[in-house]
């Protein structure tokens, strides 16, 4: 199931800045990761994750470096000081509204 980006705003975002928080990434390998860890629920493509990424270091969020690998230029990716102040605002409204939801005695269906 393609993941509909529209519908889950912001989430990409915080995916990235988690998997950042742990290690430095480049960003094919972030697209991977986010697959692999989600077991599949969230297929966010290149075209989704890369703008999300040029957007962070706009912002200072990330802070980026370059190096060669087998003749091609891969960008690596790592959290800012602004970066981590960012992923606790974002995790702390997550759980605002993962609690709020739980407490609304509303669940995820599964079909």
């Amino acid at each position: 199931m393609k993941t509909k980006e529209h519908l889950l705003d912001g989430v990409p975002e915080l995916l990235i800045l988690r998997l950042l928080a742990h290690e430095e990434m480049y960003g094919y390998q972030l697209v991977s990761e986010i697959h692999r860890r989600s077991r599949g629920a969230f297929e966010f493509g290149e075209g989704c994750i890369y703008p999300v990424l040029h957007r962070l270091v706009e912002q200072r969020m990330l802070l980026e470096r370059q190096q060669e690998v087998s003749g091609r230029t891969r960008r690596y990716y790592r959290l800012s000081t602004a970066g981590t102040k960012r992923l606790a605002k974002l995790e702390s409204t997550w759980q605002r509204v993962s609690e709020t939801i739980a407490a609304c005695g509303l669940e995820v269906r599964h079909a």
